[in-house]
């Protein structure tokens, strides 16, 4: 095996260079990834395009990722253990697994963890080491770009599983991003009666009647006319005060409405929709990540099987297919949003 690589790394904000680096070594318990794809997340936009987006610099940014078992690191046996040439992906929080959250089961909210792309290296490189414990083996005919997007699928189930979700009920997605298509597919795969997806976008509207939308709005005149009595669940993805605000505003009396975008300004309420909110007697939910036990949890374990059998679509989100070599420039051009996005995935090797 070759003893550098190439990998796209962060040297300060907006200061991403495709360069060679050594490739890593396994430790004990751990094993060599050849990446195969690495798909883009939004935090990674603000990570490496904003200052204060990174712990620490220089760092190899990539969390939503999957690719083949290549080498071994002592400690890895018995017959749980991978073999080579698995095709792996890998849920990017690292847990402790002995804080308080932890012991519950609770790994979203470990009080001590290391995260892929943010706190250690990740998958904006041709390899990347993997503790055992976070490879999640998929069968061989899985397409690779497929298992890179269990990331955004498994996290859009966290979020409705945070909801009583029933069969029959009208559920209102707030934003069509890979997330928000996502979890429009798994409000209808949970027998949701109609599912509304707002976006401000024409293009993403689209793809979420793709994803079985049964309707769409672009905005919160459009949405708060369809929503007549309100929606039952609201799923909020994109993370910003207009919307947060637009998610409670189109809940019903006793509905439920479920946060999973990440927003980087103050979040205020109106009056008339704060008073809504109390009148009506909604329930408001966070959601953070997509893991449980046993790790990483049956949100992974039910998105990779519904990938698996053709249930969850996916090839139809990606709209950049790319080299390690574009990536500098393309995430300029999305923290600009100068160019149309889904789904961006990045091919190391590939070049």
């Amino acid at each position: 095996m070759a003893q550098t690589m190439r990998a796209a790394v962060l040297h300060g904000p907006g200061d991403i260079r495709v360069e060679d680096v050594p490739v890593p070594e396994p430790g004990p318990g751990e094993v060599l990834v050849r990446v195969a794809a690495c798909g883009v997340c939004g935090s990674d936009i603000a990570r490496m395009l904003l200052p204060g987006g990174s712990y620490h610099l220089p760092i190899v940014c990539g969390h939503e990722f999957a690719g083949h078992v290549v080498e071994f690191g002592a400690e890895v046996t018995g017959p749980d253990a991978p073999r080579l040439g698995d095709l792996v992906t890998v849920p990017p929080l690292i847990p402790c697994r002995r804080c308080g959250p932890c012991v519950r089961g609770w790994f979203s909210l470990c009080e001590d963890y290391d995260y892929f792309g943010s706190r250690r290296d990740g998958a904006y490189a041709e390899y990347v080491t993997v503790p055992v414990g976070n490879l999640l083996v998929l069968p061989p005919e899985v397409d690779p770009r497929a298992a890179a997007m269990l990331d955004p699928a498994a996290i859009a189930l966290h979020a409705l599983w945070r909801t009583p979700l029933r069969t029959g009920q009208r559920v209102a997605v707030v934003g069509a991003g890979p997330i928000g298509l996502f979890a429009v597919q798994w409000a209808r795969l949970a027998g949701a009666a109609e599912v509304l997806a707002v976006d401000v976008n024409d293009r993403k509207a689209a793809m979420a009647v793709e994803a079985g939308a049964t309707h769409t709005a672009s905005g919160r005149d459009a949405a708060v006319e369809l929503a007549g009595g309100g929606y039952d669940v609201v799923v909020e993805s994109a993370g910003v005060p207009p919307t947060i605000e637009m998610a409670v505003a189109l809940s019903a009396r006793r509905g439920h409405a479920v946060f999973i975008g990440i927003p980087h300004e103050t979040v205020g309420l109106p009056e008339k929709t704060f008073g809504a909110f109390l009148r009506r007697e909604v329930s408001l939910h966070g959601a953070w990540n997509s893991f449980s036990a046993p790790f990483p949890g049956d949100e992974w374990r039910t998105a990779a099987a519904a990938i698996a059998s053709g249930e969850l679509k996916w090839e139809f989100m990606i709209t950049h297919d790319l080299g390690l070599a574009e990536l500098p420039d393309t995430m300029r051009q999305l923290g600009e949003r100068s160019i149309f996005s889904s789904k961006v995935l990045f091919r190391p090797g590939s070049d």
